[in-house]
């Protein structure tokens, strides 16, 4: 008996190898990648002010998708802090700002609009309006006398939809499934002026 299960074991093992080995390879890219990631982030200064520059890697699921073309506005949020950190109590929080970006969808010029701060674009595609929600350049972000020269801060991005701003019966539905639920980590660099 030993001799016979041996060889149908050693089969068993190896097909059990080979399909956790498939299955490790095929599960990351069944996973669907819907959600918002900071790629880059980075402050510039003028003689004035500081600016953020950043980009994004935006993915909306077809919930999302079939929202905005019902003409449903899709609002994200843009948060920046800027915190000095102390080693005797928490940090100290120097800047805190948040910026409004809408994209909507009009049917009768069909049309994808984009809104910011000070930006209003309209697109052809969604992929163009996304292409445009996933860059942030040149917001106007603090006043350089704000932050201390040759002081180290730490800075924190993240984005998310706002879902505060979707239609009331839309934000219950919201609360109770992950469709809606897109944000990004907080994405965190050092700075110093």
């Amino acid at each position: 008996m030993t001799a016979f299960s041996m060889p149908c074991w050693k089969k068993l093992r190896a097909l059990l190898s080979a399909l956790s080995f498939a299955l490790a390879i095929v599960t990351p890219l069944s996973v669907s990648a819907e959600g918002i990631t900071v790629k880059k982030a980075e402050l510039v200064a003028n003689e004035e002010w500081y600016f953020l520059q950043a980009d994004f890697d935006i993915d909306l699921n077809k919930s999302l998708e079939e929202a905005l073309e019902k003409g449903i506005s899709l609002n994200f949020l843009v948060d920046l802090e800027v915190t000095r950190p102390r080693w005797y109590w928490v940090d100290e929080v120097i800047v805190s700002t948040r910026q409004n970006v809408r994209i909507s969808y009009h049917a009768l010029t069909r049309q994808y609009h984009f809104s910011s701060n000070n930006t209003n674009l309209s697109f052809n595609t969604l992929a163009e309006a996304k292409d445009e929600l996933k860059h942030v350049a040149n917001w106007k972000v603090f006043e350089r006398n704000v932050v201390k020269k040759g002081t180290a801060y730490r800075a924190a991005l993240r984005m998310k939809l706002d879902i505060k701003q979707l239609p009331k019966p839309l934000q219950v539905d919201a609360l109770g499934t992950k469709e809606w639920d897109l944000a990004s980590e907080w994405f965190r660099f050092p700075f110093t002026p």
